[in-house]
């Protein structure tokens, strides 16, 4: 069987910016959970047994109170926050598992449930299905893979090698150096994708990479203000990395069969019928959720 791992929270933006909006008879604005539920119902349809989808229920969590720049939800529209507790119980209604995350962050959710479901010997693979390059950390051979179902381009490790420079295990050391503007750290000044994944590529986390960079050999230019400045901010990079680093030791089913789409509940009936009858409006104005 293939194991299917949706970020919820990257589809319902996704979803938000690039249909027009739609609102049901309370003036609710719908067309982003209703866009989601055709998509994850167009899965199943393509022959998707097994799914589960992660959301971000409450935007912060546990990183915020180690880095005061991590992301939140301040500035994120009022009409998409609003849809993911409506998101979550139409899904759960259509009989798909979801996970809302509170404490954790939907791709802790991802990760976790990626290596609870691969320890199963039935599962032939799990598809995590994002293209948020944290997940990339969880990929493993050809057994645990990264779907962008926009672009349908899928990364295995050596997927990931190819893009990155670096083994997915080194994805948390290299985003500590490179930083993640989406997720609100900077990284270390002047440490670039290229030089990152090339001392990285050598020495694979921060803590092996020698202090004097006469010994690095590798390609990376200006290497000796690079080694300064990761000698200086070393405490920083190895926050950013624990910032980085997914959690997988959440607790999320016991059995990979819980995953199963069994059916929509008798309750999707009443949920079915609030979307389609909502109205569509104008397209929103465009914007861009990486």
């Amino acid at each position: 069987m293939k194991v299917y791992l949706v970020d919820g929270t990257y589809e319902l933006f996704r979803h938000y910016y690039a249909l027009p909006s739609a609102r049901d008879e309370h003036g609710m604005e719908v067309a982003a959970v209703r866009g989601v539920l055709a998509s994850m119902l167009g899965m199943i349809k393509g022959g998707a047994t097994h799914i589960a989808v992660a959301t971000d229920h409450v935007i912060e969590s546990f990183r915020n109170s180690l880095w005061p720049g991590y992301k939140t939800s301040e500035g994120v529209e009022r009409d998409l926050l609003a849809q993911f507790p409506l998101l979550e119980d139409v899904l759960k209604a259509a009989g798909i598992v979801v996970w809302p995350m509170v404490e954790f962050e939907a791709d802790d959710a991802l990760a976790a449930g990626a290596v609870a479901a691969a320890r199963d010997e039935r599962v032939e693979c799990v598809i995590i299905c994002t293209p948020d390059k944290d997940l990339a950390q969880c990929v493993r051979g050809s057994r645990i893979v990264q779907l962008n179902r926009r672009t349908q381009v899928t990364l295995d490790e050596a997927g990931v090698v190819q893009k990155f420079g670096v083994l997915p295990a080194s994805i948390p050391d290299y985003l500590a150096l490179v930083g993640d503007a989406a997720d609100g750290y900077p990284g270390l000044k002047g440490w670039g994708a290229k030089s990152s994944a090339a001392v990285l590529a050598k020495f694979g986390h921060l803590e092996s990479i020698p202090p004097d960079s006469r010994e690095w050999h590798v390609n990376a230019a200006n290497a000796s203000a690079l080694a300064a400045t990761l000698s200086r901010e070393r405490d920083r990079a190895l926050l950013f990395r624990t910032l980085a680093t997914l959690r997988t030791d959440i607790a999320l089913f016991d059995d990979v069969d819980k995953l199963r789409w069994n059916g929509p509940t008798p309750g999707f009936a009443e949920f079915g019928a609030r979307l389609d009858a909502a109205v569509t409006e104008g397209r929103r104005p465009l914007a861009v959720k990486s």
